[in-house]
């Protein structure tokens, strides 16, 4: 079990940040073990041509039997919303005496040897770095960034303003219990219940400020393989299922006849926080149509928007949720 102490101070400090080189990383996982993350496996299905091309001997190497991926890929994030190749310059940085026992730490208590290609890798661990952070580069590139990030990001971004609003109207016991059920908040100890590996031990958080991160890849609340890096936990995302593709909602024939059919399917997706290019996506339209029909909802205030990072969110307000006949999600 791992165990984060963390004082007042450290609570004013927890934050939330969306990590895409974290989501590259853990997404390997989509391929060597598919159906431990199910609501994903119709998107990879459709990028495995383009990952077959890549160095994939490589990539899937990274993943040990238990679906652990060495802790270096994961960097923390330093701000809310990093760039990619920020997050890969970290990677690249790591200092190539230390790879061995990066990989090591990862595989030997499961396999009890690393992956050829890694051991036969590590004659030139400098080498063996760049190749590592070149594949993931390429895989970043070809296969998620093109279509799929753009719509997990928006997903991600919804996730962040519900979860911001769970502290700040419920407070930090009611945050973490919401966020998985591994997660157990008592006497300023919050715990991760990991019962697949023997490691136990309390990090104090120390002014460091603990940052939460939602992801597509893990089943549960996650955290560092080891202890000496700065806190951060993982997270399984909410709303993963708008990844399947799009869906047309269920709308009230009473709301079609008086708003009109196009903008009652945008106040029925409006339940949860979402981006035009999000609402364009799923209703299979153009982004331009989508905001010409926000903003007259907004200027009805039927809708509210709010700025998240680099995005304008969009979500129903309260006559929406009236007129909508129930109450907003969350």
């Amino acid at each position: 079990m791992h165990r984060f102490k963390l004082d007042l101070g450290d609570l004013a400090t927890t934050w939330f940040a969306c990590s895409p080189i974290q989501e590259a990383a853990l997404s390997l996982r989509m391929w060597t073990h598919p159906g431990h993350y199910s609501l994903q496996s119709a998107a990879f299905e459709r990028l495995r041509p383009s990952f077959e091309r890549l160095d994939s001997s490589l990539l899937l190497s990274l993943v040990a039997a238990n679906r652990w991926i060495p802790d270096f890929l994961t960097p923390r994030p330093a701000s809310p919303w990093p760039d990619f190749r920020t997050e890969l310059a970290v990677v690249r940085a790591l200092p190539p005496e230390r790879l061995r026992g990066e990989l090591e730490q990862t595989f030997l208590p499961h396999h009890q040897a690393l992956p050829a290609v890694l051991a036969d890798g590590l004659a030139d661990p400098a080498r063996l770095l760049a190749r590592i952070a070149d594949a993931l580069e390429e895989y970043w590139e070809r296969c998620l960034a093109p279509a799929w990030w753009p719509r997990a990001r928006a997903v991600l971004e919804a996730d962040l303003v519900y979860r911001s609003r769970v502290l700040a109207q419920q407070g930090a016991a009611a945050l973490f219990a919401d966020l998985d059920h591994r997660l157990r908040w008592a006497d300023g100890i919050l715990s991760i219940d990991r019962r697949w590996t023997q490691w136990d031990g309390e990090i104090t958080v120390d002014g460091r400020g603990l940052v939460l991160v939602p992801t597509f890849f893990a089943r549960g609340a996650v955290t560092m393989i080891s202890n000496d890096r700065a806190p951060q936990i993982g997270y399984p995302a909410r709303g993963q299922a708008e990844m399947a593709g799009p869906r047309p909602p269920a709308v009230p024939r009473a709301l079609e006849r008086l708003v009109g059919a196009p903008k009652a399917r945008l106040l029925a997706l409006l339940a949860e926080p979402a981006s035009t290019t999000d609402l364009a996506y799923r209703l299979g339209v153009t982004p331009g149509a989508v905001s010409q029909h926000l903003a007259v909802l907004h200027t009805t205030g039927l809708v509210t928007r709010a700025r998240h990072g680099r995005s304008v969110l969009y979500r129903r307000s309260p006559l929406g949720d009236d007129l909508c006949g129930g109450p907003r999600l969350g």
